[in-house]
């Protein structure tokens, strides 16, 4: 489904603050408490909205190091079997498939460096995983949460 500018908007105040009202977010976008409702269950029914979350700072729960894991798998690994391999580590907490020389990249958090380091450990002895490469993030620069086209 592809967004009109009115939901595009509407999903981006949500995506902002999920908690703010239907009446706050209608007098952003210029409609009714009601109207924003029937959009959003619209929405939420089609699936191009997938649910409400909270955002929590890792550092808050103890995950203090941050990195990225480039895997190089072996040969024929499909994207299924690296998402199975890395599901159970609660420390990933993303994986995506790339183009480059890597095939896929996980952003670990960590509650130190030892931490991260048999987290890397661990990964690298999966058996679809020929060698990894990781770096450490230093300081987040920029992140951002929301979706849609600005307002």
């Amino acid at each position: 489904m592809r967004l009109n500018d009115l939901d595009e908007r509407i999903v981006h105040a949500l995506a902002e603050d999920a908690r703010r009202s239907y009446a706050d977010i209608g007098s952003m976008v210029g409609l009714s408490a009601p109207a924003v409702k029937r959009r959003v269950d619209r929405l939420r029914a089609v699936g191009a909205i997938t649910g409400f979350t909270v955002r929590v700072d890792p550092a808050a729960l103890g995950w203090e190091t941050e990195g990225y894991i480039e895997l190089y798998c072996r040969s024929n690994t499909s994207p299924e079997a690296i998402e199975r391999g890395l599901e159970r580590y609660p420390e990933v907490a993303s994986a995506s498939t790339v183009t480059g020389e890597a095939d896929a990249i996980v952003q670990v958090f960590a509650s130190d460096m030892r931490h991260f380091e048999r987290v890397l450990e661990r990964i690298a002895g999966e058996p679809f995983v020929e060698r990894t490469k990781s770096v450490l993030v230093l300081s987040p620069l920029l992140r951002r949460f929301s979706s849609g086209s600005p307002a």
